[in-house]
């Protein structure tokens, strides 16, 4: 094992609007808006204070092109694994909030997109 030499503070996110990105992800995973840490809305930060890692945040990227999942042209480069305890319950929950459903899926895992195109999978074991 190696010595530490950071920690994770922050996942960024680019998009082109972080506010309404980040009411989505704070709604999906029930994670409070950092507002004293954002800044307008070109940065917004969801998670506890600084300190309290790691947190979510969401850059403005005016011109981005999200992922074409499972295009390796425009591969997703990143994605989030978010555990559920109902399936059934967490895909409505997550589709009204503007989530879409993308293919593919597997033992314990739905692949998904977020408003801005971004995949995310729900878990379960």
């Amino acid at each position: 094992m190696t010595a530490m030499i950071g920690q994770l503070r922050s996942v960024v996110i680019d998009c082109p609007d972080p506010r309404a990105l980040a009411a989505f992800y704070a709604e999906l995973l029930g994670v409070p808006l950092a507002e004293g840490d954002s800044d307008d809305d070109g940065w917004v930060v969801l998670g506890g204070p600084l300190g309290h890692q790691p947190r979510l945040a969401f850059q403005q990227a005016l011109d981005l092109r999200p992922p074409a999942w499972p295009d390796p042209e425009r591969p997703q480069q990143f994605h989030l694994d978010v555990t559920v305890d109902d399936i059934e319950a967490a895909e409505k929950a997550a589709l009204a909030l503007g989530a879409r459903r993308l293919p593919g899926e597997g033992d314990g895992f739905r692949v998904y997109a977020d408003p801005a195109g971004h995949p995310f999978c729900l878990c379960w074991d």
